[in-house]
């Protein structure tokens, strides 16, 4: 179908404005992508804070957000997109308010270290160490440890996907949903969707390139199940699954596939492509109805999930 109205005046105006170079420094592209996003305090909570939390190579800077609404709080962990490149707490404020309000839960969002100064697996140890110290401290947060997920956009659904996977491998922690939202699972392009949406939607496939150049130091590590998650030979006894994706994404198809292997390995999955959309579309209820659709959607997986 065609882009959606509201969906195409965004996109216009993205691809109006000046974009980054992409043979200039990781460095550059955060600045840009900062700019573009600011923290947004319009969703009113009963608390935000920045803390940390100890990490596998020193303390991991996180936000928490918690709603009015009677505690012990369910906790949604969540790592933000960016091509393990760009992004930080900030860049995904607005997201994970709406997250926390509208699922009635805690989330804590983790500023994993990021690449090339740190490449894989970085940042998925440091998820995974994030998600098992929550499972462990929640509740002196406020946080009920027993009903724990974990979430995330693009490259922060990858995190998400593949912390599910270190849980189940390494014995823990139990976690109760993985909200995948238009998730990386595959460091490949070999799919429709990333021939029929290379350029023009905001995420291209010379920036999906650029991003997983400078994640794998070592190209050979894509292979491996914590980068390429749809790569797992198993993926049986995992949380129940969420898997948003749209329409003109480059990482449609792999989000789709990742949520059909899923379901065939037995856990409950939930998938909805939203048509006429783009990546990062996810963030822009401000200016795009699906957005908002596709944000209740998720809060009403948690809280299913999360207040059994």
């Amino acid at each position: 179908m065609p882009l959606d109205p509201q969906a195409k005046q965004v996109l216009d105006l993205i691809n109006a404005a000046p974009s980054f170079d992409l043979e200039a420094d990781p460095s550059e592209a955060r600045a840009f992508f900062a700019q573009m996003n600011i923290p947004d305090a319009s969703v009113a909570l009963a608390r935000t804070e920045d803390l940390t939390i100890p990490g596998p190579t020193g303390e991991i800077p996180v936000r928490l957000y918690a709603p009015e609404a009677d505690g012990p709080l369910p906790v949604l962990v969540y790592f933000h997109g960016g091509g393990f490149v760009i992004g930080d707490l900030d860049t995904h404020d607005g997201t994970c308010r709406e997250l926390a309000r509208g699922a009635e839960c805690m989330v804590v969002s983790v500023d994993y270290r990021l690449a090339p100064e740190h490449p894989f697996p970085a940042a998925p140890e440091d998820c995974y160490a994030a998600t098992t110290w929550l499972s462990e401290h929640a509740a002196d947060w406020g946080g009920d440890p027993a009903r724990l997920a974990v979430g995330g956009d693009s490259a922060g659904g990858n995190l998400a996907a593949v912390v599910a996977l270190m849980a189940r491998n390494r014995g823990g922690p139990a976690l109760r949903h993985q909200l995948l939202i238009y998730p990386v699972t595959d460091c490949g392009f070999a799919t429709a969707s990333y021939r029929e949406n290379a350029d023009g939607y905001m995420l291209t496939r010379p920036l999906m390139e650029w991003f997983w150049n400078h994640y794998l130091a070592d190209p050979d590590a894509g292979s491996n199940e914590l980068a390429s998650p749809l790569r797992a030979p198993n993926l049986a006894d995992l949380p129940e699954a969420t898997v948003i994706t749209a329409e003109f994404d480059p990482l449609r198809d792999e989000g789709e596939a990742y949520a059909q292997r899923l379901s065939e390995a037995g856990v409950k999955t939930q998938l909805t492509r939203y048509d006429g959309v783009f990546h990062g579309f996810f963030g822009m209820g401000a200016a795009i109805d699906k957005a908002t659709q596709a944000v209740d959607e998720a809060c009403a997986a948690l809280r299913s999930t999360l207040n059994r």
